[in-house]
């Protein structure tokens, strides 16, 4: 037998014991970054420090641990720094699979269940203010920034980008300025902390429609906030005097 024939019966033979035994079960070898990078290196590949990371893992922890170590699970931490590396990068999931040591539907899987763990934590960390001393310190630290009295929260909408979801609306989601994106409204307090955010509307909507569908215009027209304001660009919500009381959105040309 010659090598040429050599070489095929090794193919067959590798061929069969696919057949018989599945694919041979491989092996990742992880790296520990949290551990092995210094502080600098591993901000900017996470885009979070080393101890806001411990301190948000804290929080979802008993949500994204596997019961057991059967298969080689990744750890919490590697969960989450599997998602950051997502989040951070917006890469292939083959390439973050490479990256952290695991197979690509590992990381689509992870990716999952650590965002869902995440959205979790919203009411926990992104709320209007809840008590009278809450109000009076975010619009203390307002007056102190531009000395405007009673603001709670300024509001404004942002684009955010996506590849075109195809299908015969494809074209609704194109904004203004020829891209196709979520339009993205957000309240954000003095310490540049979200308080509320809407993210459901295609690019082509306006600020102004978004803000009238949304519940937190319904908050402070039933006087939830009493005489507190919301602060928002003079361009984007101008039309809003003509229907939404004064005490709701104060507007301004920034």
């Amino acid at each position: 037998m010659d090598l040429e024939d050599e070489l095929f019966v090794d193919d067959d033979q590798e061929m069969l014991d696919i057949i018989n035994f599945g694919f041979p079960r491989r092996n990742y070898e992880r790296s520990e970054y949290f551990d092995s990078m210094d502080n600098f290196s591993f901000f900017r590949r996470f885009r979070l420090t080393k101890q806001t990371v411990l301190n948000f893992l804290s929080e979802i922890e008993d949500q994204i641990e596997y019961n057991n170590d059967l298969n080689n699970s990744l750890t919490p931490i590697n969960q989450l720094l599997t998602t950051l590396r997502l989040y951070s990068c917006g890469n292939h999931q083959t390439a973050i699979s490479d990256f952290i040591g695991c197979h690509q539907t590992t990381v689509l899987r992870t990716f999952r269940r650590v965002t869902r763990a995440i959205c979790l934590t919203r009411p926990y960390h992104m709320r209007m203010p809840q008590n009278e001393h809450e109000k009076l310190r975010i619009s203390t630290d307002y007056y102190n920034i531009s000395r405007f009295p009673k603001v709670i929260g300024c509001v404004d909408g942002t684009y955010i980008r996506i590849q075109s979801p195809g299908g015969d609306d494809a074209e609704v989601f194109r904004n203004r300025k020829g891209y196709f994106s979520i339009n993205t409204q957000v309240v954000g307090d003095s310490q540049l902390k979200i308080q509320d955010i809407v993210a459901r509307w295609p690019g082509s909507a306006h600020d102004l429609t978004v803000f009238n569908n949304i519940r937190i215009r319904a908050r402070f027209e039933g006087q939830e906030f009493q005489d507190s304001v919301l602060l928002g660009r003079y361009n984007s919500y101008k039309t809003s005097f003509h229907y939404i009381n004064l005490k709701l959105l104060v507007n301004i040309t920034l």
